[in-house]
């Protein structure tokens, strides 16, 4: 292995020359004697992280001084902020205290640091070590926002200096941060963080495709600012010409936004016509932003033919998180269409810089779209004993669902997410009304709870004092509040009745001469397997379980073993035994990559050649996943002391593993014959299961088959695209 030579006085005059960047871009805010505090802050930093390197070999300071620049620079904090992101690690990685810092530099800044600490110590073991440290991290959201913004400003450096880290923790951090990190940013308007965090993220999880976009861009890169050039020269003269300030510019979307796209609508990267937008910000005051936006919309669509459905207006009505712009799809001068965003100086500010901005132009927008999220943060989080990942899961889904606007009787404005419903709406209302609603009238109609509301619903809502929250309304509910409240009244009600349960219980025990303790209750819970005591009275109360049931425990002699559950250590040494399995060589799971028993997840049926991982489930032993799965995200953010490493052997028998590929071309005689005759005879691939339908003259065909690796699907893939008619074959998923 290289050696790496250290030369401290080439370092320490990288270190003054960094932190004098830091200070150029802390200019803007600075205040009398703010520039002392960061002094301070950086000599503390740099004293405690001396003797500390990161993975790459260089000095630990660089990464709390290129946090602070983050901070200061791309979300535009202020001094306390620039402040407690130079001491982020302090507290975690040294000696210091919080008392330590609160006596140097206050109250403040000791609250916001405890809040970017990380938890240590034990946590329900079903539960994930993330979850707990996010949800830690929401909760110092109530007191301060800051805590999240120096949080992404962390995330964002070590998501641009990961390249020295292990595979499976580079994993398992992209992961969590296309499935937080980045709609968190999203949350918060800061657009050009979360496209960055999105891209990263991509390129540690799926490399090849984010390697094969970025090249495809590249290539297009001269082409692409030539269009952009003849697409803007007509706007910038006509603006001239009526005296409007304005910059045009076009920028290219993220790699990540692109092969969304191409997933989305099946198609390949030469089809994805927007891989840039144009954007157009005006130089315009407070009161007369509205007005200018729709003149150059004019502008813009007098030149260009705009499509009626593609237009957003956000100016009138901004989003949830205070983004507002204009946007709309023209066509543009050689029959390709154009995204063009349409915003003021101040609007872009807030796209780009998003909360931070916020509190900039507070005075001129009081009731915004931000303060009423944190207050929705604040009733999740009222919910002290709701499961961690439950909690995560409902707020992942809230973060990044597109808004709806609803109204009340009276005309109140309320937001709610894409496919909300009734009792949504409710919930949002009152906990208490969305608890005892009935049913609701939408447009004077009534409608069902479960009823979808749609943009510009007018809602009322109906109630009944006898109502009580049911089980089967989280099945229809979308938002985290109404998710959250409907939890824990069932949860309070469950535990009244396991109240009422216990007592039955142990008049039914003592009939039967059963001494009634922890012990015997517990072995009594195993053995109806139920996971906790108060399942098990749950049931007594409802009669599930009777006099006869319990005889039938006392009689039985075996006991069965402790529900699994509780023993997740035992079954992890229980399933890492080396077997005698058929196909056992061809995937090495775990640190020392032993032989183990697994099976292929069916949600992306992973070949040999795919880049894969282990997944503990807790019923089903090792699943493997592709990096790239559509869970996988999810299962490395929330479970990552479940994942286990995998990699195909080298060595592999010529097994045949299942993969689907799907197929559209111009409908032909004889053109399912074809491409049967490619797949059968010239690869010798069996064909497991063939889909087809032909619409208005357009072949769809989705064929599972069985494949020996990943260089033969792509072969076959290749070859299936040279037959006459086809114009698009890609692999998918699962059979699902």
């Amino acid at each position: 292995m290289e050696e790496y030579v250290i030369d401290i006085e080439a370092e320490n005059k990288e270190i003054r020359k960094r932190y004098r960047a830091l200070l150029r871009a802390c200019k803007p805010t600075l205040q009398k004697g703010d520039k002392q505090q960061i002094r301070k802050a950086f000599d503390l930093a740099l004293e405690s992280h001396k003797e500390m390197r990161r993975k790459s070999g260089e000095p630990y300071i660089y990464h709390p001084i290129a946090v602070a620049q983050i901070a200061a620079e791309e979300i535009g904090l202020g001094t306390t902020s620039i402040v407690c992101a130079l001491l982020h690690d302090v507290v975690e990685d040294t000696s210091i205290t919080l008392e330590d810092i609160e006596a140097e530099f206050g109250k403040k800044v000791a609250k916001i640091i405890d809040g970017l600490t990380k938890i240590s110590g034990v946590f329900d073991p079903n539960s994930s070590l993330q979850a707990e440290n996010f949800r830690k991290m929401l909760l110092t959201l109530a007191d301060d926002v800051r805590v999240i913004l120096i949080k992404l400003a962390d995330r964002l450096h070590n998501m641009r200096t990961m390249d020295f880290m292990a595979r499976h923790k580079q994993l398992k951090i992209a992961s969590e941060t296309s499935y937080l990190y980045a709609p968190l940013a999203h949350r918060l308007g800061l657009y050009a963080i979360k496209s960055e965090l999105e891209d990263l993220s991509m390129k540690y999880t799926d490399p090849d495709t984010y390697k094969f976009i970025a090249k495809k861009l590249n290539e297009k890169k001269a082409e692409r600012e030539r269009f952009i050039g003849d697409f803007i020269s007509p706007i910038k003269e006509i603006l001239l010409e009526q005296g409007i300030k304005a910059e045009v510019y076009g920028r290219p979307k993220s790699i990540h936004s692109i092969w969304n796209k191409m997933r989305k609508k099946s198609i390949p990267f030469e089809e994805v016509y927007d891989l840039f937008a144009i954007r157009v910000i005006i130089d315009a005051e407070y009161e007369k932003e509205k007005t200018e936006c729709w003149k150059v919309y004019s502008i813009i669509t007098d030149l260009y033919r705009p499509n009626p459905d593609r237009l957003r207006d956000w100016v009138s009505t901004p989003k949830g998180n205070g983004y507002e712009s204009l946007h709309t799809t023209v066509m543009g001068p050689r029959g390709q269409w154009v995204e063009v965003q349409i915003r003021t100086k101040r609007m872009n500010e807030i796209a780009e810089k998003g909360f931070a901005a916020h509190w900039k132009y507070k005075e001129s927008n009081s009731d915004n779209g931000l303060d009423q999220w944190i207050q929705k943060v604040r009733d999740i989080l009222g919910s002290p004993e709701q499961n961690a990942l439950d909690f995560l899961d409902d707020f992942k889904m809230n973060l990044f669902s597109d808004e709806i606007f609803i109204f009340t009787p009276k005309g109140t404005l309320i937001q709610l997410p894409n496919d909300a419903t009734a009792l949504d709406f409710a919930f949002e209302i009152h906990s208490d009304i969305g608890a005892t609603c009935i049913g609701a009238k939408v447009n004077h109609k009534l409608v069902p709870l479960n009823h979808h509301l749609q943009n510009g619903d007018q809602v009322e809502i109906i109630t009944s004092s006898k109502q009580t929250p049911k089980e089967d309304w989280l099945s229809f509910v979308v938002t985290a509040k109404a998710k959250s409240k409907i939890r824990s009244s069932l949860k309070e009600e469950k535990r009244r009745v396991a109240e009422d349960g216990k007592e039955i219980l142990e008049r039914k025990l003592k009939s039967l001469k059963i001494t009634y303790n922890t012990d015997n209750i517990n072995k009594i819970a195993n053995f109806f397997k139920y996971a906790s005591s108060q399942e098990l009275f749950y049931n007594v109360a409802k009669g599930i379980i009777d006099i006869k049931n319990l005889r039938d425990y006392a009689n039985s002699e075996k006991i069965h073993e402790t529900h699994v559950n509780n023993q997740f250590n035992a079954h992890i040494s229980g399933l890492v035994e080396k077997i005698n399995k058929k196909d056992a060589d061809t995937i090495l799971i775990g640190d020392d990559l032993q032989k183990v028993d697994y099976t292929l997840a069916p949600c992306c049926n992973p070949i040999p050649g795919d880049d894969i991982f282990g997944f503990l489930t807790v019923n089903d032993g090792i699943k493997i996943h592709r990096t790239s799965c559509p869970n996988a995200s999810k299962l490395m953010a929330n479970y990552g002391y479940r994942i286990l490493k995998a990699r195909w052997a080298s060595a592999q028998a010529e097994t045949a593993f299942l993969t689907g590929i799907r197929i559209i071309g111009i409908d032909d005689v004889g053109l399912v014959n074809k491409l049967t005759s490619v797949i059968s005879q010239e690869f010798k691939v069996n064909i497991r299961s063939l889909t087809i339908s032909s619409t208005d003259g357009i072949f769809e065909g989705n064929i599972m088959v069985n494949v020996n690796n990943l260089d033969q699907l792509d072969n076959l893939i290749n070859n299936l695209k040279l037959v006459s008619g086809i114009t698009s074959v890609t692999r998918y998923e699962s059979e699902n």
